[in-house]
């Protein structure tokens, strides 16, 4: 099965989230070919979570997973402990304070 290029799939996804008025910002520029993505979701009331993509080991899908929630600065403590693990790694910030990420729509696996 041919895979998306991670800077393909981070267009697509700040694309769709554009298309729900949504504010999105890469915040770590990673490997355009074979980086992995974090999502960091702001809720904008010192909140925030963060999710990453693994697969699931039963079915082989590839499914979002929740790294780190609570106040904003640990969240991103647990992002930059990433980062140091992983340089080719993208990190988009989504700025909702409903909470939509839209990692659960359909497409976006």
């Amino acid at each position: 099965m041919t895979r998306l290029t991670a800077r393909f799939w981070v267009d697509a996804y700040l694309t769709r989230l554009r298309l729900y008025d949504i504010p999105a910002f890469v915040v770590a520029h990673g490997d355009d070919t074979a980086g992995a993505v974090l999502v960091k979701l702001a809720t904008l009331d010192g909140q925030a979570q963060a999710f990453t993509r693994s697969f699931d080991l039963m079915t082989g899908a590839r499914v979002w997973t929740d790294l780190a929630h609570g106040p904003e600065k640990e969240v991103d403590t647990a992002i930059a402990r990433q980062r140091s693990f992983d340089p080719d790694l993208w990190v988009i910030e989504v700025e909702d304070r409903h909470g939509r990420h839209l990692l659960d729509e359909p497409g976006l696996d």
